[in-house]
């Protein structure tokens, strides 16, 4: 069975639009401090740090603290918990195209 917090902690940090624009910015990119992100984001820097927070809270980014700047990266295993999650469902959408091609084969053999 799939952990619930992990899973919810994902999908709620990726299901605003901004924090999920601020995420693939991150995930383009090798490292990228807060003031880079925040030059597109169409936000205030304040708002891209809270963003920041709940990514960071989630496991979907790391900091890296060098003098004055944050530089952030995406970790990949933060969505471990939404692969595992879509994988289960991916069992069932195959298993009903495969009844589906079944149907099409007896209909127009």
């Amino acid at each position: 069975m799939i952990e619930a917090a992990p899973i919810d902690s994902v999908m709620r940090a990726l299901a605003d639009p901004t924090r999920r624009a601020v995420f693939e910015r991150i995930a383009r990119s090798d490292e990228i401090t807060v003031a880079e992100l925040t030059r597109h984001a169409g936000v205030s820097q304040g708002a891209v740090s809270q963003h920041l927070k709940s990514l960071k809270t989630a496991g979907l980014v790391a900091e890296r603290p060098e003098g004055r700047n944050v530089y952030y990266r995406a970790q990949p295993d933060g969505l471990t918990p939404l692969v595992d999650w879509m994988s289960h469902y991916g069992v069932f959408w195959r298993d009903r195209f495969a009844d589906l091609r079944n149907l099409l084969q007896e209909i127009d053999p």
